[in-house]
């Protein structure tokens, strides 16, 4: 199940609770509004308003747009923003709203997957989500009675990448945007693709497990059914179907994205339209940004580092980042307080910290006008392995340094440059009859655990390489860009390259002792990502592999925050598959969207570790 579906029903239940002492509060100091608010082409956008009764000061109001559905519908049915730390926006007075989307639930319109933004607009007619924005916050400070003319927009993964459109929209209104886990770039990160290779289980439980790509004729309060596949084990179901044609049959001509997907193997325009990095340049000097990540986040890690990246380079205005050790969401997730995830446990409540000293304070400042300074640092990041916050005046460091980790014969792993030899290799047979599985035991649904596994399960297997140091003598941190620079020869014409940094525990049980942590001998994953390595000189270009012929396969990995702790070791995995997190490459240089079963075949992988192809991983080493 997406998981974003699963942040819905804990963090905005469509079907209203039981009375709680904060329920009753907000019904009887609330109202709640629902209307239709005409967009500049007539289209009219279903919202939902709730506004205090306190008509004593004027209140700045704060909007999430959403394609998840603004429900409950009906004007007594009141959305549950006091089960987690928003109920202290009703308690600050503001006005908030929740708005169904172009096309998505009780909108009208055409829906359009992350419609892509027109910078060029001339006519009514010429509409994207930043002039949706636009038409509604015009709206709302033109006809809501007691607002103060300043608006806020916010918003978790596609909301995310609403609240970033939100910020394009150049408003002079929009004072404060913050895009959490947004989604960003739908082929080269993000929930999709990663680096070109597809996001099998994602893309296909939202799309056509979950049926969010299924057609809405009409504007309805009704969401799409589920499609039951017969098993609990994703492994065997994605296996036993094989190919993504075979797949494609279970979305049939009904699911419009799919199909798109499916179309675009490349990075065409059709994917760069969709990347809105591309436009940030566009967010006006007076509207402030804070971004908003979890480092552990499956989904949409990539687009909140990057997002803060891009606002960086090209716009003018004031950017936070604010990263912290979660998974999608959690931060805001009702019943999960950021203390641990999975066996790893980071020591205290980030998600509660993150709450009362980042994200309420941004708002106040700009909306309510709280405090004479803005109080958020340029990059608040959270340390794994520290277990401590650090709050910097930009990111990365200024003390990081970029520095080469080189693979070594023998499975070795340190920061000499190997000896210059004829030739020295690590190699494995991959074989897509039988992939490296992504996380151990049978899995009914991608897991958000599975960015902290214990990786021993994958270690134990022929088709994966394992590279370590020695115990480490002094903790060692890492704090910014991740890299993987490989040189690899394949038998085949095209291959997958997954590369895995872990943080191996030590090991000190004493059998008979009932003591000891479970994090023994742990192999704790801190970052791994795949590349598809079509696409390792230009992912608008894909080229073939030459047999048997070395070539450097290169890429970035997401940011990383990480104190690898004195007597731990680092470990480096490589492997060509992660099943069903990614979908399989026939290592066969065709179109993999349209592959045959006769294309799979088996590969042989060399990795090269010698002194004239020094495989390494570029490690951002912070003093």
């Amino acid at each position: 199940m997406k998981l974003i579906y699963r942040i819905l029903l804990a963090l905005l239940p469509v079907l209203a609770h039981a009375q709680t002492p904060d329920s009753t509060w907000f019904r009887t100091n609330y109202t709640k509004q629902e209307l239709y608010i005409p967009m500049r082409d007539g289209t009219k956008l279903f919202t939902s308003i709730y506004a205090p009764k306190d008509n004593a000061e004027k209140h700045p109001i704060l909007m999430s747009r959403t394609p998840y559905s603004c429900a409950p519908y009906g004007e007594t049915a009141y959305r549950n923003f006091y089960s987690n730390h928003y109920k202290e926006y009703l308690k600050e007075g503001y006005i908030l709203v929740v708005q169904d989307v172009r096309g998505r639930w009780m909108s009208e319109g055409m829906f359009e997957d992350v419609r892509p933004f027109n910078p060029a607009k001339k006519a009514k007619t010429d509409v994207d989500e930043a002039s949706d924005t636009y038409d509604t916050i015009d709206w709302l400070i033109k006809n809501l009675p007691n607002n103060n003319q300043k608006v806020g927009v916010f918003g978790i993964s596609y909301p995310g990448f609403y609240a970033t459109m939100a910020a394009l929209s150049k408003h002079p209104a929009l004072k404060a945007v913050s895009p959490q886990a947004p989604v960003t770039e739908w082929f080269l990160g993000d929930d999709f693709h990663h680096n070109g290779a597809l996001m099998l289980m994602d893309a296909f439980n939202f799309y056509i497990r979950r049926g969010f790509g299924m057609p809405r004729p009409k504007p309805t309060t009704v969401g799409p059914k589920s499609m039951a596949v017969g098993t609990n084990d994703s492994y065997e179901f994605f296996l036993r179907n094989g190919t993504l044609p075979k797949l494609t049959a279970f979305a049939g001509d009904s699911v419009r994205f799919w199909k798109e997907l499916m179309s675009h193997p490349n990075y065409d325009s059709f994917w760069q339209s969709r990347n809105v990095r591309n436009f940030v340049s566009n967010i006006a000097p007076e509207t402030a940004t804070l971004i908003v990540g979890g480092l552990f986040d499956a989904e949409d890690c990539y687009g909140a580092w990057s997002t803060y990246k891009a606002i960086e380079g090209k716009a003018k205005n004031t950017n936070k980042i604010i990263m912290g050790p979660w998974f999608h969401g959690q931060w805001a997730g009702r019943g999960s307080d950021g203390s641990s995830l999975g066996n790893v446990q980071f020591g205290s409540p980030t998600s509660e910290w993150y709450a009362t000293n980042v994200e309420i304070p941004f708002f106040n400042y700009y909306l309510k006008g709280k405090g004479s300074v803005d109080p958020i640092q340029e990059a608040t990041v959270f340390y794994t392995g520290e277990n401590k916050w650090h709050q910097l005046p930009k990111w990365p460091p200024a003390s990081t340094t970029e520095t080469a980790l080189y693979l070594q014969p023998n499975g070795n792993l340190n920061f000499t440059k190997p000896a210059a030899t004829a030739d020295s290799f690590s190699a494995y047979v991959s074989d897509p009859a039988k992939p490296v599985p992504y996380a151990e035991g049978v899995k009914a649904a991608r897991t958000r655990e599975y960015m902290t596994d214990d990786q021993r399960f994958a270690a134990t297997r022929p088709d994966v390489l394992v590279f370590q140091t020695d115990v480490l003598t002094e903790d060692l941190t890492l704090a910014g860009a991740l890299t993987a620079d490989l040189q690899v020869s394949i038998s085949g014409t095209d291959a997958d390259f997954v590369v895995k940094l872990i943080d191996v525990f030590p090991d000190d049980f004493e059998y008979g002792k009932t003591d000891k942590y479970i994090m023994n001998g742990y192999q704790m994953l801190v970052r791994g990502e795949v590349m598809r390595g079509r696409f390792r000189n230009s992912f608008e270009k894909p080229v073939a592999f030459v047999p048997e012929q070395v070539t450097t396969v290169k890429y970035a990995l997401p940011d990383i925050a990480h104190t690898f702790k004195k007597g731990h070791r680092l470990m480096v995995q490589i492997q060509s598959s992660w099943f069903p997190l990614v979908d399989r490459n026939p290592q066969k240089f065709v179109d993999i969207y349209h592959a045959k079963e006769a294309d799979f075949q088996k590969a042989t992988i060399k990795i090269h570790h010698s002194g004239k192809a020094a495989s390494r991983i570029l490690l951002p080493v912070s003093k």
